[in-house]
């Protein structure tokens, strides 16, 4: 058998009403889907922390090779 957890009274009513708004029959479903999206959450976060680095890391090589390309791309006057 799993392990108890012992939790404040507020909660518990808490977890009986979102069991019931979300038609599960039990309150560890409430649990599960809680941390479900907590990890969800914590993968998009580590997601967008890399994407950050990542643009970070290319940002002066791609403003070096745009500075080269900007005097080429303007049309001259005739």
């Amino acid at each position: 058998m799993g392990k108890s957890l012992m939790i404040q009274e507020a909660d518990d009513e808490r977890l009986e009403s979102l069991k019931k708004r979300l038609g599960l029959e039990s309150k560890i479903g409430v649990v599960r889907a809680g941390i479900d999206l907590l990890e969800k959450e914590a993968d998009r976060q580590d997601k967008l922390k890399r994407w950050r680095r990542a643009a970070a890391l290319a940002a002066k090589t791609s403003r070096e090779v745009n500075e080269d390309f900007r005097g080429h791309s303007r049309p001259k006057k005739a």
